[in-house]
């Protein structure tokens, strides 16, 4: 309990410190483009071709119509690029700041936020796609999208936690980033992102959809944005998973936040 107690003081100073990793953040930002004329909108115009050729081929072999398919790939690709980028750069979060580490006292946690601040940028600068696809099928949002908002804030609670144990387990074993990199790739292919749910039989639909944690964490953000509420379901199940989620995390984390130093 008394070290459980010392990683909910670590978060809770991290947060407290916000504009260190605020700062942090957005230098990572600057420094990865430094002298780029187009500087971090290269990722937008990279998503908007892979958006616009998925869309293309697979709008066409599953035959679904365009004003309804792209929009749904759209909001699935830029919302799983966070998802995927922030879990991968999380697992790295305490390795790449190993100096900061052993020479400042700063809360670890502020290095998980940092990424997830760095990531969040990122994808609020791939999000200016989704106007651009609107415009094109003469769409506009529903006063539902606002509750994109709550279900963004539950992903990003989502992902921290994720970001976090991930952390902590890859400064202990160096093979986990590479395992964790492997197994999206195969939740990638299945969570509804590049396909629509309406496309599975009953049965498969229960076993991909219903046990699948993050279609429920992207759907909390992406069915408002397309005009629809999402299910309860979706909304109970990422609720719970923030928050076992940060229990055992911090559970993990409390035990071995003295030594990550030493793993480093």
């Amino acid at each position: 309990m008394n070290n459980f107690r010392l990683a909910v003081g670590d978060v809770v100073k991290s947060l407290a410190r916000s504009q260190l990793f605020l700062m942090l953040g957005w230098q990572d930002v600057k420094q990865r483009y430094k002298r780029s004329k187009v500087g971090p909108f290269w990722l937008t115009i990279s998503m908007g071709v892979m958006i616009a050729t998925i869309g293309l081929v697979f709008g066409n072999i599953f035959s679904s119509p365009m004003a309804e398919f792209l929009p749904f790939l759209t909001l699935g690709l830029i919302l799983w690029g966070f998802i995927f980028t922030s879990l991968t750069d999380g697992c790295n979060a305490f390795i790449s700041s190993a100096s900061i580490i052993k020479q400042l006292p700063v809360p670890l946690p502020i290095h998980v936020f940092r990424v997830i601040w760095r990531n969040s940028v990122i994808l609020l600068h791939n999000l200016i796609i989704l106007p651009l696809v609107y415009l094109c099928f003469l769409k506009t949002p529903s006063p539902v999208a606002l509750l994109s908002l709550i279900g963004f804030v539950l992903m990003v609670i989502n992902v921290s936690w994720m970001a976090l144990l991930f952390g902590v387990l890859s400064t202990r074993f160096r093979d986990v980033p590479q395992l964790v990199q492997s197994l999206f790739q195969v939740v990638f292919y299945l969570t509804p992102i590049i396909w629509m749910p309406h496309l599975l039989p009953a049965r498969a639909s229960t076993l991909l959809l219903s046990w699948n944690p993050f279609y429920h964490m992207l759907e909390v953000v992406r069915a408002p944005l397309l005009g629809d509420v999402p299910a309860l379901d979706s909304w109970v199940i990422s609720i719970c998973m923030a928050v076992v989620g940060w229990l055992v995390s911090l559970a993990v984390y409390g035990v071995c936040r003295n030594k990550i130093a030493y793993w480093l």
